[in-house]
């Protein structure tokens, strides 16, 4: 599974993206993502700062794009992105030790 699938699954997780097929380009995703928190934050403030809560991005980080100029949706669809991301390249650089190490056997 390539990182933009497992970013995908992380993202279906708190959003619904409009997907027929499995393969969508960062710039796609980023596309589905600004409409998706521009409804948010239009329509449902507080289930949007959940969200982000729930997907641990960093509040000053969140304010700052929130309080910045230029385009907010953007700037937070990034950080959501990036954030996902990251969490997909921690988990594949976090090894699970093996268990033919004799020294973590009982």
């Amino acid at each position: 599974m390539t990182e933009q699938d497992e970013i995908l699954v992380e993202l279906r997780k708190d959003f619904v993206l409009d997907t027929n097929d499995d393969i969508l380009s960062e710039k796609e995703i980023l596309q589905q993502l600004s409409f998706i928190v521009s409804t948010l934050l239009q329509q449902n403030p507080e289930a949007f700062f959940q969200i982000m809560y729930r997907l641990d991005i960093p509040e000053q980080k969140l304010t700052d794009a929130l309080t910045t100029n230029g385009d907010v949706v953007e700037k937070v669809s990034r950080l959501i992105y990036d954030r996902q991301l990251q969490k997909v390249r921690s988990r594949k650089n976090t090894s699970k030790p093996s268990s033919d190490d004799p020294e973590l056997k009982w």
